[in-house]
C-alpha cells in the first residue's frame, strides 16, 4: 500500500471513530433539536431540558437514544467522507494543503460537503422519522392519528407505535424508490454546503493561529477547542437551512401540520404561520451538539489514531 492510499485510509478511520465517539455523546441533544424544531410553537416542549426531562420520563433512558444505530452505522462513512473530502480537496486546490488561501479553502469546504450527502441524507431521513416519533406519540395521545399521504405506512400496530429504520427504509424503497431515502436532498445540500464552506475555513485559520514552530502544529487543546468554536459557530449560522431539512424530511406530522411541497413553500408556511424566530428553533442544541462532535473529530485527528492502528498492521 502506497504512503497515498495509507493516507486516505487513516484519514477514514479518524474520521469514522470521531463521528462514531461525538454521536456517542450527544445525540440525545440532537433527539431534542430535532423534536424541537418539528413541533408547532411550545404545546408540547418548551426547551431543551424540558424536551429531554420529559423523553426521559415517559420513554425511559433508552429513548434519548431513539435514531441513534442509524447514525452509528452510518456515521462513520459520512464523516470519513466530509473530513478525508476536504483533505483532498485542499490538497487538490492548494500548492502544499498548508498554504492560507480563504478562496481555495472554501472550496474545498464545498466539495467535501457535496460529497457527504450521499450518506447524510438518507442517514437523516431514517434518524428523524425515529427522533420524531416519540414526539408524535404525546401530540396524538387520546386522539386518532390518520396518517397522511406522504408518511409511511406499517402494518402491524406495534411496528407501527415503534417504528425500525429497515422498516421505514424499506417501505420508503418499496412504495417510492431510492428517492424516498433522498427526500429533502436538496434541503440537505443548501445546510452542508454552506456549513462546510463556513467550517473548514474557519478552523483551519483558528487552529493556525496556535501553530507551534517547535511541533509543527497546533497542541491537542488548541485543535480541539477550534474545533468546537467553527463547529458551533457554522451550525448556528445554517440552523435556518436545518429548520427547513428537519420538517421536509419528517414524512409522519402531527394532527395540525402542514406537509410542505419543497424548501420555498416550507420557508412561507413556516414565516406565515410561525413566525420569523421558528427558523432558529434548535439553535442551542445544534451548537452543542456540533461544537464537541467536530472537537472530537479534530482531537482525533491531531492524536493520529488511524496512522497509529495502520502501524499495527505493518
Amino acid at each position: 500500500m502506497s504512503k497515498q492510499d495509507l493516507s486516505v485510509t487513516a484519514k477514514v478511520i479518524n474520521g469514522g471513530m470521531a463521528g462514531f465517539l461525538g454521536v456517542t455523546c450527544v445525540f440525545p441533544i440532537d433527539l431534542a433539536k430535532t423534536r424541537l424544531q418539528n413541533q408547532h410553537g411550545k404545546d408540547i416542549y418548551k426547551g431543551m431540558i424540558d424536551c429531554l426531562m420529559k423523553t426521559a420520563r415517559i420513554e425511559g433512558f433508552l429513548g434519548m437514544y431513539r435514531g441513534a444505530a442509524v447514525n452509528l452505522t452510518l456515521v462513520t462513512p459520512e464523516k470519513a467522507i466530509k473530513l478525508a473530502a476536504n483533505d483532498f480537496f485542499r490538497q487538490l486546490l492548494m500548492e502544499d494543503g498548508m498554504q492560507r488561501n480563504l478562496k481555495m479553502e472554501m472550496l474545498a469546504g464545498c466539495g467535501a460537503g457535496m460529497c457527504q450527502v450521499v450518506v447524510t441524507c438518507p442517514m437523516e431521513m431514517l434518524k428523524i422519522q425515529l427522533q420524531d416519533a416519540g414526539r408524535l406519540a404525546v401530540h396524538h395521545h387520546g386522539s386518532a392519528s390518520a396518517p397522511s399521504s406522504r408518511s409511511y405506512t406499517i402494518g402491524s400496530a406495534s411496528t407501527h407505535k415503534h417504528p425500525s429504520a429497515t422498516i421505514i427504509a424499506w417501505e420508503l424503497l418499496r412504495t417510492q424508490g431510492l428517492g424516498g431515502l433522498y427526500k429533502g436532498l436538496g434541503a440537505t445540500l443548501l445546510r452542508d454546503i454552506p456549513f462546510s464552506i463556513i467550517y473548514f475555513p474557519l478552523f483551519a485559520n483558528l487552529n493556525n493561529l496556535g501553530f507551534n514552530e517547535l511541533t509543527g502544529k497546533a497542541s491537542f487543546v488548541h485543535s480541539f477547542m477550534s474545533g468546537c468554536v467553527a463547529g458551533s459557530i457554522a451550525a448556528v449560522i445554517v440552523t435556518p437551512l436545518d429548520v427547513l431539512k428537519t420538517r421536509i424530511q419528517t414524512l409522519k406530522k402531527g394532527l395540525i401540520e402542514d406537509n410542505y411541497s419543497g424548501i420555498t413553500d416550507c420557508a412561507r408556511k413556516l414565516w406565515i404561520q410561525e413566525g420569523p424566530s421558528a427558523f432558529m428553533k434548535g439553535a442551542g442544541c445544534r451548537a452543542l451538539v456540533i461544537a464537541p462532535l467536530f472537537g472530537i473529530a479534530q482531537g482525533v485527528y491531531f492524536i493520529g489514531i488511524g496512522e497509529k492502528i495502520l502501524k499495527c498492521f505493518e
